[in-house]
């Protein structure tokens, strides 16, 4: 119980940090929002009238707290670029890029895994090998490039998907779903190679260890001592770098939205730092931060489970 408390409080701590560091970025960065609404030809007297009227000129630390106080029930602000709250502009792109992350990860999880373990056990032999040479030419390609690719050969050349043409969640999910499969795809890619590089590894150590010739010479087939026990002693550096991927996968969304035209929440980000719109980019920025840290709580709190050596520390 001490454990997932103190986990807890680790995560309370980073998500002040994070929201403290995201609203102090934006008050050292030149200009602010009051002079890209007016425009730099107006009039000391109206830029200070208007910041006046959107809280801007408070001390910063005061101006944080509202707003933090204001985030934590719910209130994320008003854009300033389009005078709407930023909630309301958040929720119908949010599901988007939740849709998009969840495949994403989903991809890597279902092929990474057995691809590992395959390569795991035929380590050394000359499809492994081969297996090896294509995931170090997949790790080396960014998503965006992939996405280019993807766009290029699917979408022009087989005409599976038409670019710039986004069939929204409440128009038609199948069409929605069919739209994020090369994106997801292409953020997936790397990180598949990556997962099942590093599973490899992780089960020619294990299938090393004492514990599997002493299952062997007892009889148990090596397939039953692969499921059973190798990989769930295996699967513990895995299970930390899944965990992290997840921040790798949001920021990867950011850029494969802008490749595939897709209207989610990265595309939204990149727009609202061109505008200075800061009450949209730290309200997303946050919501990216807590994702990451609640994923790598959860984490850690299974690790209990999977790792009995954790609870005895």
């Amino acid at each position: 119980m001490k454990y997932v408390v103190k986990k807890f409080g680790t995560l309370i701590i980073t998500l002040f940090a994070v929201s403290l560091l995201a609203f102090l970025a934006f008050q050292i960065i030149p200009g602010d929002a009051a002079t890209h609404i007016l425009g730099t030809e107006a009039t000391p007297e109206r830029l200070a009238a208007l910041r006046h009227e959107m809280g801007l000129d408070r001390p910063v630390l005061v101006q944080y707290f509202d707003w933090l106080g204001q985030f934590l029930f719910g209130d994320m602000g008003q854009s300033y670029s389009y005078s709407i709250s930023v909630k309301e502009m958040l929720m119908p792109k949010l599901p988007i890029t939740i849709t998009l992350t969840v495949m994403s990860f989903l991809m890597i999880v279902l092929v990474s895994i057995p691809l590992g373990v395959w390569q795991g056990r035929h380590a050394g032999e000359v499809k492994d090998v081969a297996v090896g040479m294509v995931g170090q030419v997949v790790m080396s390609c960014p998503p965006f490039f992939l996405g280019m690719i993807f766009t290029i050969l699917f979408g022009l050349v087989f005409k599976l998907f038409t670019q710039g043409q986004f069939v929204n969640y409440t128009d038609s999910v199948p069409g929605f779903l069919g739209y994020l499969v090369f994106p997801a795809l292409a953020i997936a890619l790397p990180k598949i190679a990556m997962t099942a590089k590093l599973l490899r590894s992780s089960v020619v150590q294990e299938l090393q260890q004492d514990y599997v010739r002493t299952a062997r010479s007892r009889g148990r087939k090596f397939d039953s001592v692969l499921r059973v026990h190798v990989l769930r002693n295996a699967m513990i550096p895995v299970v930390t770098f899944l965990a992290m991927a997840i921040a790798d996968i949001a920021a990867g969304s950011i850029i494969i939205e802008q490749v595939f035209s897709i209207p989610g929440i990265g595309r939204l980000l990149l727009v609202s730092i061109l505008n200075r719109d800061f009450p949209v980019v730290q309200a997303i920025v946050v919501m990216m931060a807590f994702l990451v840290v609640f994923v790598n709580f959860v984490v850690d709190v299974l690790y209990q489970f999977i790792d009995p050596r954790i609870r005895v520390s």
